[in-house]
């Protein structure tokens, strides 16, 4: 297929998922279908944030947005015989594998999908509903439940263990493998209130499992709670998730009975914390005295930061409040230009 052709599919796919999100179709469908098995497949999951990440996806999907991206990769617009990349996928947020997905088919290469278990209905009614679009990704679209065979590359993200695991066992093979992240967010003691309410969305949205999801906020030594928790308020319903309230609870019990200084508000817990990985229903902070200090101390920690969430940091790229869960086509994980490295191949 020709790239245009590759495109136009994907932009018809982007189509329909958003015609659907729109109208909230509740009607018997493949995708509909794939939700509700979703849900059951993965108790994290909630049909809002299922949809949430089916309408973030589908907003990328638009003719102008995918041919500005691929401008940069001008050999994908030669007819060259495609190679099978592998792609091995995590489970923690819906479709979480969807942007290796489309890089590995637009790129003109072959899909060969290990899904995670957790996650592994809605990927594959999507690309069931991009074959009826185009009927010739059919040969170019492979799933597997079994070990990868017959790859010519390979894309695996995990956890930092079952990076190293990756890293050996495609040792021969090019592979681009991805570890723990973790977005961290930097205030300035200025924000407003409408703004730390976006920074919720941020630190909430998936029950702050995504490796997009704040998990650490860098705040001035004058920082006190007053003005930041009632900005949570919207989510304080997060607590009647079952998953969510378990980890709220035994987080609160460690805390408790190994005297833990922290703050709480019943359903969030703060800890002052030098660590970005926090538990889920923790989030841990770090004051700073001057933003050249903080600077120095985020240089040193960019291998574990997927990315910066502030209004006003200067020293690194960062996203607006509320927009950590929205990342572009050219926003890629873990920092590494995943088309860069299929043009590789």
């Amino acid at each position: 297929m020709e790239l245009q052709q590759r495109i136009k599919a994907f932009v018809e796919l982007g189509r329909q998922i958003r015609e659907m999100m729109h109208t909230g179709s509740t009607s018997e469908n493949q995708l509909q279908q794939a939700i509700r098995e979703s849900i059951i497949a993965n108790p994290w999951f909630t049909e809002d944030s299922v949809r949430q990440s089916l309408r973030s996806n589908a907003e990328l999907l638009t003719t102008v947005s995918l041919e500005a991206w691929l401008s940069d990769y001008l050999s994908f617009r030669n007819t060259k015989t495609p190679k099978t990349i592998g792609v091995i996928t995590a489970g923690n947020v819906p479709l979480v594998g969807f942007h290796d997905f489309l890089c590995v088919l637009l790129s003109g290469n072959i899909f060969l999908g290990k899904l995670s278990s957790k996650d592994d209905h809605l990927l594959k009614a999507l690309a069931g509903l991009l074959i009826k679009i185009e009927p010739g990704y059919t040969s170019r679209i492979l799933f597997t439940d079994t070990l990868l065979k017959g790859y010519d590359a390979v894309i695996a993200t995990g956890s930092n263990n079952s990076a190293r695991h990756f890293e050996y066992y495609f040792r021969q093979v090019p592979h681009l493998i991805r570890r723990n992240r973790n977005a961290v967010a930097i205030l300035s003691g200025t924000e407003k209130t409408e703004e730390l309410e976006l920074l919720s969305n941020d630190i909430f949205l998936y029950f702050g499992l995504g490796c997009r999801n704040v998990s650490k906020l860098y705040v001035p030594e004058s920082f006190t709670p007053e003005g930041f928790y009632p900005a949570m308020e919207g989510w304080k319903e997060v607590i009647n998730h079952h998953h969510y309230a378990n980890n709220y609870e035994y987080n609160r019990a460690v805390f408790l009975v190994n005297v833990v200084t922290h703050l709480d508000n019943g359903f969030l817990m703060l800890r002052e914390e030098k660590a970005i990985p926090s538990p889920v229903s923790v989030l841990h902070y770090e004051r700073y005295r001057t933003e050249e200090e903080l600077a120095s101390l985020i240089s040193g920690q960019l291998d574990q930061i997927q990315c910066i969430v502030s209004s006003h940091w200067k020293h690194h790229p960062a996203v607006p409040f509320g927009k950590a869960q929205e990342p572009g086509l050219s926003d890629y994980a873990d920092g590494v230009d995943t088309m860069k490295f299929l043009e590789t191949i």
